[in-house]
């Protein structure tokens, strides 16, 4: 009885997050319109597609190699699912959340090599071109463990209800992880993964069902971001509340759809240089606080 009860609390709160993160992700379109003069879709628009899909026949590319094609994108929510539990339900370790997000990378290479589409392809290698541009995770990683003394998320936010939001503390960091935020959202100056210019990247030639699950998948990544930004840097004082919370992840996502209206796509070396550049500094801070 409580495994199964278990099993129905773990469904039911990666439903809240990929219908809170669907919906976030729809705010961010909607922003984007806005700023660029145009209606743009409503706000539910992201979980409309994502069931469309869910109940669209699927589809083999005959230059598909089965069964990567299809076991890339189960591993793809799976690994999402995993870093929901062990950041915003466990708190565990920011060290296995980090080795869950590279591992998201592999994926998205294989996801694009799988299909035989050349623009996936394209999109595939990028994946491991931009996996160059994580630096500012393991920067912020590093720096979080020099003020705190530990990687666990539930250690960071007793250290923050004591001695105050690491934003202040380590701006440098914040800005580091914040900027990986940024590259995780649609259309992204960042976003060299997905760029229009290989049409939907890695996910090209991903149709009916398999693109629903990597749809939800984006949806709970997206959810699992905010919300690790905000523990790791705000703190308890956001993250004890659910309005708070809810209130905070608006607000994120509200900024970084100006960012992603107003700038233009980066080409992969350009946004590959610009997180290094960030990453450097975080760890030039973090290697002046370890000297003092």
């Amino acid at each position: 009885m409580n495994t199964l009860t278990s099993l129905i609390h773990a469904l039911s709160y990666g439903l809240y997050a990929f219908l809170l993160g669907g919906l976030l992700l729809g705010l961010h379109r909607k922003i984007m319109a806005r700023i660029q003069g145009r209606p743009g879709p409503p706000v539910i628009q992201y979980i409309i597609h994502t069931l469309k899909f869910y109940f669209k026949e699927i589809t083999f590319p005959i230059s598909a190699g089965n069964p990567l094609y299809v076991f890339v994108a189960l591993m793809g929510i799976m690994v999402w699912m995993g870093a929901l539990f062990l950041g915003p339900v466990f708190e565990s370790s920011l060290l296995i959340l980090i080795g869950l997000y590279t591992l998201q990378k592999i994926l998205e290479h294989g996801c694009g090599l799988s299909s035989g589409s050349p623009y996936g392809k394209i999109g595939g290698v990028r994946s491991v071109f931009s996996a160059a541009a994580e630096v500012p995770l393991f920067a912020a990683a590093g720096i979080i463990y020099v003020a705190t003394n530990s990687l666990i998320i539930g250690d960071i936010l007793n250290y923050q209800s004591v001695h105050g939001p690491l934003l202040f503390q380590l701006p440098l960091g914040a800005l580091a992880f914040f900027i990986l935020v940024v590259s995780k959202a649609p259309f992204s100056p960042f976003s060299m993964v997905k760029g229009k210019d290989i049409v939907s990247g890695y996910l090209t030639e991903h149709y009916g069902l398999l693109e629903s699950i990597i749809m939800i998948g984006d949806a709970i990544a997206w959810f699992v971001l905010l919300w690790l930004f905000m523990a790791l840097f705000i703190g308890p004082i956001i993250i004890s509340n659910p309005i708070l919370t809810l209130g905070g992840m608006i607000i994120l996502t509200v900024i970084i759809s100006f960012i992603c209206a107003l700038t233009p796509l980066l080409a992969p070396n350009h946004s590959v240089m610009l997180q290094i550049t960030i990453a450097s500094l975080t760890l030039i801070d973090l290697a002046y606080r370890i000297i003092h």
